[in-house]
């Protein structure tokens, strides 16, 4: 299909895109440093997006914005909020709908599971349990639960290149489109904030590159040219998951209140990243910008010392 696209193409992009969920931690903050460092030093635009299509925690998104800025992060227009582009999402899947790219879907999470975890199933991909229904099948659940939109996908994986994995195959299944409250799926709206806002360039967590051909697909499916991708390795907790709140001071402003500066969370984010020029702040990131040098291994987190009176 051919997507539609804006009249006139905006300039080149990359993008941070927080949930406000809550406040950034530092494997946020790392994310985002990272992700304006690339925009700025290829010399495209830089764009803030707040993804609040699913859970919101009152104040977050305000916060989130206020730390970026605290770091030293600049971005290019206003901050765009993702929940006020919904008619424009439901509208692109209304083009996919008309291609005949899309089904209704009536499974639980418990039913889709199951399904997953049989033999030959993909972890964590849907089956395709409701692809083939017949007109009378989805009357009759239609009656049970309202459906789900999903893509009507022609591969089974997809290929994307990424700056720091390299060639990385995986796998594609029929994702939710639209979920069965009526709102657009996270790997609807991602695809179509970044094509039709011109981001060409995406960094986040490299927890998140199994979801890339995915999106990659779609994007290639909608008529969309698809991004670069650089997923930058995480910052895990003392225990080795991901970094969170059970792990102390984590955010900036609990380690403000331990005495530290933004200044000296700059030059922490640096060199988690293999940075190891001193490094005071956002500008000093970029005068040492080296991606290629960059730690290809997850930093763990050590709790901060609280050296507030010292």
């Amino acid at each position: 299909m051919t997507a539609r696209h804006p009249e006139t193409a905006p300039a080149p992009a990359g993008r941070f895109a927080p949930s406000p969920s809550g406040d950034l931690h530092l494997g946020n903050l790392r994310t985002a440093l990272a992700a304006w460092g690339f925009a700025r030093a290829t010399g495209r635009r830089f764009l803030l997006r707040v993804e609040d299509l699913d859970r919101v925690k009152r104040g977050a998104a305000e916060r989130n914005v206020e730390d970026l800025r605290s770091i030293g992060l600049d971005w290019d227009g206003p901050v765009d909020v993702q929940s006020e582009r919904i008619p424009v999402f439901l509208d692109r899947v209304r083009a996919l709908t008309e291609a005949g790219l899309t089904y209704e879907c009536f499974c639980t999470r418990k039913e889709i599971h199951a399904a997953a975890s049989a033999p030959h199933g993909i972890p964590g991909a849907y089956p395709g349990t409701c692809r083939e229904l017949t007109d009378t099948q989805r009357e009759r659940r239609r009656t049970e639960r309202p459906p789900a939109v999903r893509l009507r996908a022609g591969v089974r994986e997809f290929t994307v290149h990424d700056s720091f994995a390299g060639e990385f195959t995986g796998a594609v299944d029929d994702m939710v489109l639209v979920r069965n409250d009526g709102t657009p799926a996270y790997n609807l709206a991602v695809v179509v904030d970044d094509a039709e806002q011109g981001v060409d360039q995406v960094v986040r967590g490299d927890d998140l590159l199994p979801s890339a051909p995915r999106q990659a697909y779609l994007a290639e499916l909608m008529g969309y040219e698809v991004p670069e991708y650089a997923h930058v390795p995480l910052v895990l907790g003392p225990s080795g998951d991901r970094l969170a709140k059970r792990d102390g001071a984590v955010t900036l402003r609990e380690l403000q209140e331990l005495g530290y500066t933004a200044q000296d969370v700059v030059g922490w984010l640096a060199r988690s990243l293999g940075i190891t020029h001193p490094v005071r702040t956002a500008a000093d990131v970029l005068e040492h910008w080296d991606p290629p040098s960059w730690n290809r291994e997850p930093t763990t987190f050590k709790p901060w010392p609280d050296v507030r009176g010292t």
